[in-house]
């Protein structure tokens, strides 16, 4: 390989969108501990397997889990509430990703939404432990009727900011988001350590980072009011 060649292969991606969508957990804030906490409460209760329910629950509406591996006879909904109180009342150790605070802050409001499979409450509870501003936009689980992996909340944050879908860029870490934002038609970028176990497999419009510590960010209006977006990675 010549030098040029070699160069080139080390140059870090350079994407252009007009709007990028953030999910929550894992990708903008890390809350592990107390999501995989809570769970091992719920799975100690019902002698379920622990390990099975975190492979399957990371990105997924918590009622969607809670129906999927709840006893018969179980009342879902209660079972679904006293899991989402648990959550927001437990805040300790939760923290945002390295550089998360200065790509938002160089980000328009008015050109980024957050997608998250958590409710309202929890997501703004999170999102100010983490010491992160709310988007303006944010498309959480009462905005959707169909949640991860299902596109719907990634298409809806897309029309509100008046962007195409390929002019789009998802963050996700979750194995559900990322089939969500892929089936939504948009560029995703993978985020976290633990994202190359969950999503082996790079296609044609995916990447993968550890965290947003090298990612610069370029924000030009155009002449329709919108803006072009240049995000190194």
């Amino acid at each position: 390989m010549s030098h040029s060649a070699a160069h080139a292969a080390t140059e870090p991606p350079v994407i252009t969108v007009r709007a990028v969508l953030f999910d929550m957990d894992g990708t903008l804030v890390d809350s592990t501990a107390i999501v995989e906490q809570v769970w091992l409460e719920f799975a100690e209760r019902y002698g379920l397997d622990y390990n099975e329910i975190l492979r399957t629950s990371h990105g997924v509406q918590a009622g969607d889990t809670v129906r999927r591996y709840a006893p018969e006879g179980a009342d879902f909904d209660a079972l679904t509430a006293e899991l989402g109180e648990m959550e927001r009342t437990r805040t300790d150790g939760v923290i945002a990703l390295p550089g998360a605070e200065t790509l938002l802050a160089g980000l328009p409001d008015d050109a980024i939404a957050l997608v998250t499979s958590a409710d309202r409450i929890l997501a703004e509870i999170r999102m100010k432990a983490a010491g992160l501003p709310m988007p303006s936009t944010t498309v959480t689980a009462e905005s959707v009727t169909r949640g991860k992996p299902h596109p719907e909340g990634y298409l809806k944050a897309a029309a509100l900011l008046g962007a195409d879908p390929a002019d789009v860029v998802v963050f996700e870490d979750a194995p559900a988001g990322i089939a969500a934002a892929r089936a939504a038609g948009m560029r995703t970028v993978v985020v976290g350590k633990a994202a190359a176990r969950h999503n082996a497999d790079l296609e044609e419009g995916m990447w993968r980072i550890p965290d947003y510590s090298a990612v610069t960010v370029t924000a030009v209006k155009d002449d329709d009011g919108g803006y072009l977006l240049t995000l190194t990675l």
